[in-house]
């Protein structure tokens, strides 16, 4: 990540869309975006100072290196051991049962051992066993006719809608505290992938009404998923639906569906009988997307195949929020203490490219991610985002315990997720 210095001499240049001059600090989480508004707590320390912890960036673009002694090891996954309860019935509305259990958790090595997607595996490993307790999940992610809901229902502003404050961004000149977000904007030629500022843009009037900017709207797109949310949004969000955001643990025993060890939410190959299983980025990376999968963009939430447990787009269209803090050390602790139950993720947030800022680990890719940049459409694999920022590519989805939803049932005049949806 670059210093505060750097991103203005950077968003000083005249090509470039002003950005928050002076606060906006951008860094690539795998073909993505975060914008920092100011640096959290004192400075996180690892779990333990003698692990070495991978770079940031987990592009193309990040220095050659070679295939580390740990990359090389063979990953072992055990059979994964679903829970037998039957399928509580009835379900909330737009939620499938996940029935929980043991498995292993975290990244194989990649199918074709490239670069890109050793990189993307760095923080996902050692892999480990954990057991998680059943749960219900969104069937989709929460999409832009749900969110409108919710804010119709509370009158919420989400962050990006919100006038950023100067005490916030201390220097930046007041005609640049402006509410927007970021959006990617490609350029028409390739350039090197090692300056994301190519392909992002501050767009002043960016949020979740307008995700491309201003001009743009959600006319049509009630079915796409909601983005431009940052982590408050989403937990505002959960909470009124009488939901919660889901551990990583939970998230990653969801997608796998019931598979062990696979590369991919569907199994072993990416394009299974030539057919397309997720919104990827297709073409080359950032300038040329091919729309070979048939989007540039986001997708409607099921337009795609679902997993094992009848979830939509557990891999590709958007980043989706979990509740962990982020460390890329995490999962060796929890190797260390054996199998780890229901674990709720670190006490703290710790990235060792961006100490100080709070990060929550984020999973599932985007329609962003590419064999070139970002693979992360693995279902292992990990990313970040600080807790402030929401892109045109970030969105989320809910859980939800059994008890919790016999207690909805018990209390209707809640906003349970029936009513909701």
């Amino acid at each position: 990540m670059k210093k505060k210095q750097e991103v203005k001499r950077k968003q000083s240049q005249p090509s470039r869309t002003p950005w928050v001059v002076g606060i906006a600090l951008v860094t690539a989480v795998g073909a993505g975006v975060m914008v920092y508004r100011h640096a959290g707590p004192a400075e996180a320390k690892p779990l333990d100072n003698s692990i070495k912890t991978p770079e940031a960036s987990h592009g193309s673009d990040a220095s050659p290196s070679t295939k580390s002694a740990e990359m090389e090891k063979k990953v072992t996954f055990q059979p994964t051991a679903p829970n037998p309860t039957k399928a509580p019935s009835p379900a909330p509305v737009g939620m499938a049962w996940i029935p929980g259990g043991e498995f292993s958790m975290g990244a194989q090595n990649p199918p074709d051992m490239d670069d890109v997607g050793m990189k993307a595996t760095l923080d996902s490993r050692p892999v480990h066993r954990v057991y998680v307790d059943g749960f219900f999940m969104d069937k989709t992610d929460v999409t832009n006719a749900e969110f409108e809901k919710f804010v119709k229902a509370t009158g919420y502003v989400t962050i990006a809608e919100r006038k950023p404050r100067a005490e916030d961004y201390p220097g930046a000149p007041p005609e640049n505290l402006v509410a927007g977000s970021v959006v990617f904007a490609p350029p028409d030629h390739p350039v090197p992938l090692n300056d994301y500022f190519q392909w992002w843009t501050y767009i002043a009037g960016a949020n979740w009404r307008h995700p491309e900017g201003p001009k743009s709207d959600i006319t049509g797109k009630s079915n796409y998923p909601v983005v431009h949310v940052a982590y408050e949004d989403a937990l505002a969000y959960a909470k009124w639906a009488g939901k919660r955001l889901p551990t990583e643990a939970e998230w990653e025993f969801a997608a796998r569906g019931g598979l062990s060890g696979k590369p991919y939410v569907w199994g072993d190959q990416f394009r299974p009988r030539g057919k397309w299983m997720a919104n990827t980025f297709e073409g080359h990376f950032p300038n040329k997307n091919t729309n070979d999968d048939g989007f540039t963009s986001t997708s409607p939430v099921t337009q795609f195949p679902t997993n094992g447990y009848g979830l939509y787009d557990m891999a590709g269209n958007v980043w989706q929020w979990t509740s962990d803090w982020y460390r890329p050390d995490y999962y060796q602790k929890l190797q260390a203490s054996g199998l780890a139950r229901n674990p709720q993720g670190p006490d703290s947030a710790y990235d060792p490219s961006e100490p100080g800022h709070q990060k929550k680990a984020q999973r599932g890719g985007s329609f962003l991610c590419t064999d070139q940049y970002c693979s992360r459409y693995m279902v292992g694999t990990r990313g970040k985002g600080d807790v402030d920022t929401g892109t045109n590519h970030l969105g989320f989805r809910c859980v939800m315990t059994l008890q919790e939803w016999q207690a909805e049932q018990k209390e209707p005049e809640n906003h349970s997720t029936g009513q909701a949806r």
